[in-house]
């Protein structure tokens, strides 16, 4: 065989070769994996289109304890109590419905990503449970008429114990499951694009910061500096939902659609 012709023979071999371990073989999603992509980006929305009208239907109660016994409004706490509950279920949802395509990533830290969604919904129901209770007793001092002051005393730790569900569940659990585990999820797989993936690895351990900084008394939860170190974490949460609603899954070495042909190496003039 002549110089030339080995030489042809090694270029073509280069073309046909598969993808080394640096650069495996991209599979572009199924119409399932897809779908799947979708109903996750709908449920992520779900969680701020609940969480944020919830905060403005509870805050008179938040900021006042006495709001139920100065007349306020018991149906306002109870649709309330209906969106904190309906983010639950988007939270652990969420989880569930990406888990058959991220644990082939890591089985681990997959089924870890659907336990700190789940205790962050669990905190979610405990805080709603102790706003529901305020009411209760509003009630139910309606038709006994016992004292206002320990109304106001039960009151007060109520609302404080919501306060504090608030902290380990959306704050710690949060940083450590959207932002962490996710986050390390979609860098692996390749799921989404890889700056907005460190959006969500740098924002989700400065929420966690934050939050231990309010657990140790360093500063008010709604201080400045808490807020700026959550920023990330929720912009990152916000950017995903809306790109798998939009585009769906990128091209990616773990899902099962057809593979997509390598990028030929350019060609070398002859000298």
């Amino acid at each position: 065989m002549t110089q030339q012709a080995k030489s042809a023979r090694r270029e073509s071999d280069s073309r046909s070769a598969p993808p080394s371990a640096e650069t495996p073989l991209l599979h572009s999603p199924a119409a399932s994996e897809q779908r799947t992509a979708r109903i996750m980006g709908a449920w992520f929305l779900g969680t701020f289109l609940f969480s944020i009208p919830a905060y403005f239907f509870f805050e008179p109660l938040l900021n006042d304890p006495d709001y139920m016994a100065d007349g306020g409004s018991a149906s306002r706490i109870g649709i309330g109590s209906l969106l904190e509950i309906l983010l639950a279920v988007c939270g652990i949802a969420t989880a569930v419905v990406i888990h058959p395509i991220v644990q082939r990533v890591n089985r681990s830290v997959a089924l870890g990503y659907i336990a700190a969604r789940t205790v962050e919904s669990i905190l979610i129901l405990v805080g709603v449970l102790s706003l529901m209770a305020v009411v209760a007793l509003h009630q139910d001092l309606a038709v006994t008429g016992d004292s206002n002051d320990t109304y106001t005393e039960v009151s007060n730790a109520l609302v404080v114990l919501h306060e504090q569900t608030r902290l380990l569940g959306p704050q710690f659990c949060a940083g450590l499951g959207n932002g962490i585990l996710l986050g390390y999820l979609m860098w692996r797989s390749r799921l989404l694009p890889r700056p907005m993936v460190m959006i969500g690895l740098i924002g989700g351990p400065l929420a966690v910061a934050a939050g231990v900084g309010v657990l140790l008394g360093a500063w008010e939860k709604a201080a400045g500096l808490p807020v700026a170190l959550t920023a990330p974490e929720a912009i990152w949460e916000f950017s995903l939902s809306v790109y798998l609603l939009v585009k769906g899954f990128r091209p990616s070495p773990i899902l099962i659609g057809t593979p997509m042909t390598p990028a030929e190496p350019p060609k070398t003039l002859p000298s």
